[in-house]
């Protein structure tokens, strides 16, 4: 049969929007989304290890929304929409105890926002070392300044960058990104078509980068960068051409989009996908090689088995109120935050 998980709380924080740790450290960071991040040692929680609410505001998809760190567990990279409710990607010292280094604060990324909602949020550094970011359309509905097909805009994009510094520049763009060189477009850009990326994660086992694209008013979507493709190098997801498989703006190319592996309209399933992570952790041996993510509307955590590319079974392994992420921590259990305050651990049934 399908597998059966249960479902234990860690602990109760403040709008909990992410989860992350770094190399050679059991420490489970939680991003809180008024600004704080919450250390986690052996089930208790902490005092905070940096707190930035003075500088965003948590409210609707604002905040501070995406932590990751570098390989090395040395510098954190997170994510937040600064006091004019523009993108910051902000890196931070990190010391041996897991104390952000608030002096040492350096922006990489400013990115203008036009509108409160779709801000993307997710920050990941890849299996190459590189940072990826999601970056949603800019907001408002339906993509009204055709955002996510342009690639003269950051917005509707995932980016890559090296967060090494380059001179006088924060960040150094990778030479193999897609449109280094290309007149017109920015170099940062490495898949382009996405409305708001909001949780994506790296298969360890494969490399595949795997997101939840959340839709527009009818469709939520799973969308995967296979490794053997290039991991999402050049790809264009279909925003706003399509949503999920379905046509959108008539006026935008419908040629070159790669369709969602998996789809599902709005409705008792969900409204609001909160990606997700592939399972490759012990504890639950039928779940390995799933895709799990939640979904803020519905609270359904959902598994997903695909074979040959193609999904071939479905799951609910639970539900939980409000889910923000689905995370998988360095031994491949997952973990699933709850703006309600919940950070909950997947363990077997």
């Amino acid at each position: 049969g399908p597998p059966v998980v249960a479902l234990t709380t860690v602990g109760q924080f403040d709008s909990p929007v992410d989860v992350a740790w770094r190399t050679g450290d059991a420490t489970l960071f939680v991003v809180e989304q008024g600004g704080r991040i919450v250390p986690v040692r052996d089930g208790q929680p902490g005092d905070a290890v940096l707190d930035i609410r003075d500088q965003t505001t948590g409210d609707g998809e604002r905040g501070l929304l995406g932590l990751t760190f570098s390989p090395d567990g040395t510098t954190a990279y997170i994510d937040h929409t600064d006091g004019d409710d523009d993108t910051v990607i902000a890196a931070y010292a990190v010391g041996p105890d897991g104390v952000f280094d608030a002096a040492s604060r350096r922006e990489l990324l400013l990115i203008d926002q036009p509108y409160p909602n779709h801000n993307g949020g997710n920050v990941t550094i890849g299996p190459d070392a590189m940072l990826y970011i999601g970056m949603g359309d800019g907001g408002s509905a339906g993509d009204p300044e055709r955002r996510a097909l342009n690639v003269g805009t950051l917005l509707g994009k995932i980016l890559r960058i090296d967060p090494t510094p380059s001179g006088d520049a924060p960040y150094t763009i990778p030479p193999d990104n897609p449109f280094v060189g290309i007149e017109g477009a920015r170099p940062e850009i490495w898949s382009v078509g996405v409305r708001n990326p909001w949780r994506m994660a790296f298969d360890p086992a494969t490399g595949d980068l795997w997101f939840g694209d959340v839709g527009q008013g009818e469709i939520e979507e799973v969308d995967v960068a296979w490794a053997a493709d290039g991991a999402g190098r050049g790809l264009n997801f279909g925003w706003s051409a399509f949503e999920g498989s379905q046509r959108y703006n008539d006026d935008q190319p419908a040629d070159g989009a790669t369709p969602p592996v998996f789809e599902y309209p709005h409705g008792d399933a969900g409204c609001s996908i909160s990606g997700g992570a592939v399972y490759r952790g012990s504890a639950i041996p039928a779940l390995s090689g799933w895709y799990v993510f939640g979904d803020y509307c519905s609270g359904n955590l959902t598994a997903l088995q695909v074979q040959d590319r193609a999904v071939v079974g479905t799951t609910v392994l639970g539900n939980i109120a409000s889910i923000s992420a689905v995370r998988a921590g360095p031994d491949g259990e997952l973990y699933v935050t709850s703006v309600a305050g919940t950070v909950s651990a997947v363990v077997a049934g």
